[in-house]
């Protein structure tokens, strides 16, 4: 018989991956581990290649790479604090606005707003230094947004050829020095200060892209629930640290009151950065102090294939890909959900339930630590039974989505039931807010199941809609209770939230899936047929 192979020759610095699982593996010469399946009717062997290590014996094995702590856990806890500063950053204005902006809030029950106690009648009126009407408050809350929807593709693709190290990196480093000088130009100018945030978002918005090639080039897709689940809760945690000590900080006349907030959470976002340049890699292969079992086990699983030249983007398959439309569906209305809460939380509670400032920032925080240890402990739960086999990988992903997703609305629409009472409010939006955290594993993630080697332009792409209800949220929520802080207009808002999570999600469970389509792998750019073995029989 005859076999011919198909190699790319573009040299040993363009092949570093590895083959689905199941391929059979074998070594050539150079130090190239070749992988390959026959590809059917063509009678021709396609194979990709892993470059070996160097300076590291790799050996076959199928363990989880080694011992309790390894590289991939050192990654995965500096991911987590990066995405805690991103949300320091973002998040610091939220809690803030409320002690910086004058509040005079005359309430009556006949107006179809909540009575203010006793104990809340000193706070009443707060006089703050900036008297900003809420049209004004959720321009200044989006234009974070505005920068940020205009660089997740760019950022995406950089992250591909420039790697994830550097752009993400760079996307929380700038944005600390940024909130640094935020009460400056706070003081300064009110457009100054929203140009300022423009460019915050600008820089940050390269970093989910970049995080999602770092975990498609590092974590192997069996793991994915646990890790991602970890690593995402980064930006909740990251909520519950700038509400509760925000909120708290505002209180307290340290470096100013609300001043404090930006200097604090910036300071912390560049000692991130320096250890961040100091000990993270773009791929398991540079890694220095990678173990060898760990290192094989990452080649031996995963999809992502190392690119130094510029790949085109297979446009029309994305454009025509239901599951990548079904990401987008469930990136939309968990976005919009999301930001409607984060930025108007903190509001809601001060001016319908009239929680003070110090109560506030804890009670706003409460939804997001609990959301934070849910994503956790589901990943963990729904990866020990995809471990087990029990249910499969895209059982994984729309059943964490759909949990998140079907279950917050349920929530956000039994807030029209609790009017007044501040301890059902609490209670009804705690489980509205944690019921998200299960989306980590969920479609939140498909990207890297989909197309591992395009995660970061596909995240680019899912999260420019995504982000784009950063300030959408605002400006819905804005319009809605501009002088109408009414529980009926809060309820509006809890219902278009509500609804969009019902319709979107829906979407995703139909059409989502987490196989790898045929686009995600890249042509190759020049074959080397090596032909004619004969059989004599």
């Amino acid at each position: 018989m005859d076999l011919a192979m198909s190699v790319d020759s573009s040299g040993s610095d363009g092949c570093v991956g590895q083959a689905a699982p199941g391929r059979d593996s074998g070594k050539v010469n150079k130090g190239l581990v070749l992988t390959g399946d026959l590809e059917p009717n063509k009678g021709e062997v396609i194979f990709s290649c892993v470059a070996e290590s160097s300076h590291k014996s790799v050996t076959s094995s199928d363990s989880s790479g080694g011992s309790w702590w390894n590289a991939r856990n050192a990654l995965g806890v500096l991911i987590f604090l990066g995405l805690m500063m991103a949300f320091l950053h973002r998040v610091a204005l939220s809690i803030t606005i409320v002690a910086m902006v004058t509040r005079n809030v005359t309430v009556t029950l006949n107006n179809g707003t909540c009575p203010i106690t006793d104990e809340h009648l000193s706070d009443n009126y707060v006089q703050g230094e900036f008297d900003w009407d809420e049209q004004t408050q959720s321009i200044l809350l989006g234009a974070f947004f505005y920068g940020y929807t205009a660089t997740n593709f760019i950022g995406g693709r950089a992250a591909e050829y420039l790697g994830g190290r550097l752009m993400f990196g760079l996307g929380i480093l700038i944005p600390s020095i940024l909130t640094l000088l935020s009460p400056l130009c706070i003081n300064t100018s009110a457009n100054l200060f929203i140009a300022l945030r423009v460019l915050e978002g600008l820089t940050q918005g390269m970093v989910f892209p970049s995080v999602h090639l770092m975990i498609a080039a590092w974590i192997p897709p069996k793991d994915k629930a646990k890790y991602s689940s970890f690593v995402m809760s980064g930006s909740n945690f990251g909520t519950v640290v700038a509400m509760a000590v925000g909120g708290w900080l505002c209180n307290t006349t340290f470096l100013g009151g609300w001043p404090s907030v930006f200097y604090i959470f910036g300071g912390l976002g560049v000692i991130w950065g320096i250890l961040w340049f100091l000990l993270a890699h773009d791929l398991p292969e540079q890694h220095p102090r990678i173990s060898a079992s760990e290192l094989q086990y990452i080649l031996k699983h995963r999809y992502y294939v190392k690119r130094d030249k510029v790949v085109a983007i297979p446009w029309q398959h994305i454009v025509t890909s239901a599951p990548f439309w079904a990401i987008m569906a469930a990136s939309f209305c968990d976005n919009f959900s999301f930001y409607t809460l984060l930025t108007e939380l903190p509001t809601y509670f001060s001016n319908i339930l009239h929680f003070d400032m110090s109560s506030n920032g804890l009670r706003s925080a409460l939804p997001y630590a609990i959301q934070c240890v849910t994503s956790v402990l589901w990943g963990i739960f729904i990866d020990a039974l995809h471990a087990r086999n029990y249910v499969s990988l895209v059982v994984v992903r729309k059943l964490s989505t759909s949990i998140a997703l079907y279950v917050s609305a349920a929530g956000l629409v039994a807030m029209i039931w609790v009017e007044c009472d501040p301890v059902w409010a609490i209670i009804v939006m705690c489980l509205s807010v944690s019921a998200t955290g299960p989306i980590n594993s969920g479609s939140s993630i498909s990207e890297q199941d989909i197309a591992p080697n395009f995660a970061g332009t596909l995240k680019g792409l899912t999260n420019t809609l995504g982000s784009a209800t950063g300030f959408l949220a605002p400006a819905v929520t804005g319009a809605i209770i501009n002088n109408n802080q009414t529980l009926k207009a809060w309820n509006t808002v809890f219902i278009i939230s509500a609804s969009f999570n019902v319709f979107f999600c829906s979407i995703f469970v139909i059409f989502g899936t987490a196989e790898v389509q045929p686009w995600n792998y890249p042509q190759p750019r020049k074959e080397v047929r090596v032909i004619t073995i004969f059989d004599n029989e």
